[in-house]
């Protein structure tokens, strides 16, 4: 998993980056197929602001949180992220039936 982490208005200390990675890696159990995640964390006044665009195979998941802690923000971001790859692999996964489907006599 390729893992970018930019800054808009803030600087990104090691902190936040391991802390960004450490929640990141909580989405790999769900797909194997990230190619890319890039996040944006933000400041704006007393708004605290993080975004993420996920490159999965088929499709770009996209999610933002706007919190007073930037800590609380990314906790978000990542619950959000989560669910969006589970209702993607859920789409993704086929419900054809296998097997004999002829109806007995």
């Amino acid at each position: 998993m390729n893992l970018t982490v930019t800054g808009h208005h803030v600087d990104v200390t090691s902190s936040m980056r391991n802390y960004v990675n450490d929640k990141m890696e909580r989405l790999q159990r769900h797909s194997d197929n990230l190619f890319g995640v890039h996040v944006i964390l933000t400041v704006e006044k007393s708004r605290q602001k993080a975004e993420a665009t996920i490159k999965v195979s088929g499709t770009q998941l996209y999610a933002d949180t706007t919190e007073p802690d930037m800590y609380a923000a990314i906790d978000l971001l990542t619950d959000k992220l989560d669910r969006q790859l589970i209702r993607h692999k859920e789409k993704m996964k086929t419900h054809r039936r296998t097997g004999d489907t002829a109806i007995p006599e």
